[in-house]
């Protein structure tokens, strides 16, 4: 019996789609600065990821079976190619998606995030992760910790409503699925898969971003096929609300181009 499809959103009528995927706090609401922008030409998608919210949990929450049930959100959505567009965690899997299912991309966004997590440092990953875990051995729950993280991941001038959901987004997640994709999260090493990525790229930074360098976003773009890379300025890591406007127009720009 195949599991159950993660809960997701379709807006927009347009002949061509544009995916969206979220980073480890998200969920598919992230994406309305997004969606109201691009409804109006494309049909999009976002989900939730599985196992957050109501988004029933997955067997084993791996790279291969979350770009597998991306396959099947699009089949239920009967769409067979798309743009995808991945924030930080979202684009470890679109980057993974692109290359098991290269045949239903047609352009990909990568924002503020690599293809090696912690750029391929073990003992980075080892203290990321116990760091990350300690709060919730504790009795923390994302709700709790929410209101601490969001503010560091966001610029200084970000508006009340911009807090305000991301904060909403990661308090909806359990302590149980927080801690599955953190383990996940830190098994991200794809440097050497870049070369079965054929689609154009479009890699975006956030010069203020210290959790998704520059540098970082720079390296991906050079292993990639055809990638590039654009950085905006005053920008911190969850670009798509801290700069929805010059965020919005690179990915448009890139779109229209073909």
């Amino acid at each position: 019996m195949s599991e159950a499809l993660p809960e997701y959103l379709v807006v927009g009528e347009g002949h061509s789609t544009l995916v969206f995927l979220h980073g480890l706090g998200g969920d598919h609401n992230n994406w309305q600065p997004q969606i109201g922008e691009f409804a109006k030409d494309y049909r999009c998608v976002a989900w939730t990821l599985p196992g957050y919210g109501i988004s029933p949990p997955i067997e084993a929450l791996t790279w291969p079976s979350l770009s597998d049930m991306l396959a099947r959100v699009l089949d239920d959505v009967g769409v067979h190619r798309a743009t995808i567009v991945g924030l930080s965690m979202g684009g470890y899997i679109a980057q993974q998606f692109a290359a098991d299912h290269g045949e239903r991309v047609d352009r990909l966004v990568l924002a503020a995030t690599s293809s090696q997590f912690g750029r391929g440092s073990v003992t980075f990953a080892d203290k990321f992760l116990a760091a990350r875990l300690k709060p919730l051995d504790d009795g923390e729950t994302p709700a709790g910790l929410a209101r601490r993280v969001v503010p560091s991941l966001l610029s200084s001038d970000a508006s009340p409503e911009t807090i305000a959901n991301c904060v909403a987004s990661m308090s909806r997640i359990s302590s149980d699925a927080y801690r599955e994709a953190l383990r996940c999260l830190v098994t991200w090493n794809f440097t050497d898969d870049l070369g079965e990525i054929d689609a154009p790229t479009l890699c975006l930074a956030g010069a203020d971003d210290a959790t998704a360098p520059v540098a970082a976003l720079q390296q991906l773009a050079d292993g990639l096929p055809d990638g590039r890379l654009e950085v905006i300025d005053n920008c911190n890591h969850l670009m798509n609300l801290d700069r929805p406007a010059e965020f919005n127009q690179l990915i448009r720009n890139f779109l229209d181009e073909c």
